[in-house]
């Protein structure tokens, strides 16, 4: 199993966008191809497993909260899975984990998961 590190989040305006990125490193291209992640926020009073989820087949699901404003990608030749955020709303804010699946119900301290992302939506 390898470890993931994600970047790619800062301030952005309300209605804005940003793409954010998680690479696996430890593992080869291969096994990259056949694992699972899931992009999780963690903020205050929210409380949610999981956004968006990349399969290794290429399927993808999400929660029903992000109203279809986020879509999930991979690029198996670069071990990496991105989330595209569009139309933020200042309810997005959080800190964003890449997590390896299953990585249980917190990223706090976990080693499935990256050292996260901080993403604030603010006028």
């Amino acid at each position: 199993e390898g470890q993931v590190a994600e970047s790619g989040g800062g301030l952005v305006q309300p209605g804005g966008s940003l793409t954010l990125s998680c690479v696996e490193s430890g593992v080869s291209k291969y096994i990259f191809s056949f694992t699972d992640f899931a992009w999780v926020p963690q903020a205050p009073g929210k409380r949610l497993e999981y956004l968006a989820r990349s399969y290794g087949d290429g399927s993808a699901h999400y929660d029903s909260s992000i109203e279809g404003r986020f879509t999930v990608s991979r690029d198996n030749d670069k071990n990496s899975v991105y989330l595209k955020l569009n139309s933020l709303k200042t309810a997005d804010t959080a800190m964003y984990y890449c997590a390896l699946l299953p990585y249980g119900t917190s990223c706090t301290n976990n080693p499935k998961c990256g050292q996260g992302v901080q993403v604030t939506v603010s006028s």
